[in-house]
């Protein structure tokens, strides 16, 4: 029998074997983390997988409380990923054996450029399938209802930023209509609770002008969940337009590339909408301009045009009639007294009708001026500058009139207040 020692001394023996080899030692190693513990310490388990998605080695691996903070901090604000389980790692490690608690590795240090190119990566990866699929740009290629108004959102309850978005958005005075399809909007239910609210926006699709995706700020690993194919994909292929407004201005995911409409902000998703509506008020109130000049001048041209017609018609039945009497008096006096006594009566009816005809034309011409009358001053009754001289005035901000005085107005802002006969200019203070 050769030579019997205790478990511990093997142990002990083993852990000095590893510890005084310099190639166990701050070593650096790539792997896939999972398990993730923590409990003032940071536990967590390192796996490799080969091509086949099989895992082919594992180890303990550890992050001591004393550095966990700083070592986690600095790769998760370089990264914007959270440390967590799936995301793939180039750590720097020393081999330690403990007779308790067996072999493991103690984390000093993380490269999170090797993160961030993996991030990176599987990206490019979904975009490129996405490409191959041909379903990339549909969703951006939609057009938007003009104007858009009826607004499916998709957020978290009470978060804030759903809150800004809908202040934001019914604080401008169009009549929006909007309803919220709840969400988690951070986490492992990310994925399936977005997915279900656009399953929901779908069935009942006739109700939506678009659909809004709006999460307010916070951190940046929060984001992670939105590197999703299966939500780039719905998106890519869902039949109303949407706007992606997730985190911060900075802050980019994979659903930015295919939505119909990335923002900064669910604000700036607000602002957006409300800026379609201006402009396409705007756009109605100059067609209603252009009409009333159109239909202004179109009736100053038919009352003059009856005009002359009043006054020339009854000169031409006039004629006419005097004419045709001519030519009767001297058929009279060339068929003799016979003719003369059967003609006669045929003058007197020819001088009736000419009175008759004068009667008509004059009475159908001044009904039709008087018509005209009627709407040329219903048109002016109505038209801003009728309102005006009745001691009205209008307020505009950078030509956009002032609706309401709750309107929040900063010190400097330049208004023109429009009288019937001029403008005055004024400046907040």
């Amino acid at each position: 029998m050769g030579q019997v020692v205790s478990l511990y001394g093997l142990t002990r023996l083993v852990a000095d074997l590893i510890g005084g080899h310099p190639g166990t030692q701050n070593v650096w190693v790539t792997a896939e983390l999972s398990d993730v513990n923590r409990r003032g310490h940071v536990y967590m388990e390192l796996i490799e997988k080969n091509s086949d998605g099989q895992a082919v080695a594992k180890a303990r691996a550890v992050i001591w409380a004393n550095v966990a903070p700083q070592i986690i901090g600095k790769f998760e604000r370089a990264t914007g990923q959270r440390f967590e389980s799936g995301i793939k790692l180039m750590v720097k490690a020393s081999v330690s054996m403990h007779p308790l608690y067996g072999m493991s590795l103690v984390i000093t240090d993380i490269n999170p450029e090797f993160t961030m190119g993996d991030l990176v990566r599987r990206r490019r990866e979904i975009l490129m399938k996405l490409q191959s699929e041909g379903i990339l740009e549909d969703n951006r290629k939609l057009a938007w209802h003009v104007p858009s108004l009826r607004i499916a959102v998709i957020s978290a309850p009470g978060a804030a930023g759903y809150g800004d978005f809908v202040d934001q958005l019914y604080s401008a005075g169009f009549r929006f209509t909007t309803r919220l399809f709840p969400a988690v909007m951070q986490g492992d239910r990310t994925v399936p609770t977005v997915l279900a609210a656009f399953e929901a926006i779908e069935s009942e699709i006739e109700k939506w002008d678009g659909v809004v995706v709006i999460r307010g700020g916070g951190a940046t690993s929060d984001l992670a969940a939105f590197e999703s194919y299966d939500l780039a994909a719905r998106i890519a292929c869902f039949p109303l337009p949407v706007i992606v407004g997730i985190g911060h201005e900075r802050d980019v995911t994979v659903l930015d590339y295919v939505a119909n409409m990335r923002v900064k902000t669910p604000t700036a998703a607000a602002e957006w909408l409300i800026q379609q509506a201006v402009e396409e008020l705007e756009r109605l109130k100059n067609l209603a301009s252009q009409l009333h000049v159109a239909v202004s001048e179109r009736l100053a041209g038919q009352r003059e045009q009856l005009s002359y017609y009043h006054a020339s018609l009854p000169l031409v039945a006039t004629t006419y009639l005097t004419k045709r009497r001519t030519q009767l008096e001297r058929t009279m006096s060339s068929v003799g007294a016979f003719s003369a006594r059967r003609i006669a009566p045929g003058l007197q009816r020819l001088d009736g009708l000419a009175q008759r005809l004068q009667m008509l034309s004059s009475g159908a011409v001044n009904r039709q001026k008087s018509l005209l009358d009627s709407r040329m001053s219903l048109l002016e009754a109505l038209s801003p500058q009728a309102t005006l001289k009745r001691g009205y005035t209008i307020t505009k901000i950078d030509g956009v009139a002032l609706k309401s005085a709750k309107a929040e107005i900063i010190s400097g802002t330049r208004i023109v207040t429009c009288l019937h006969d001029g403008e005055i200019v004024s400046i907040i203070k």
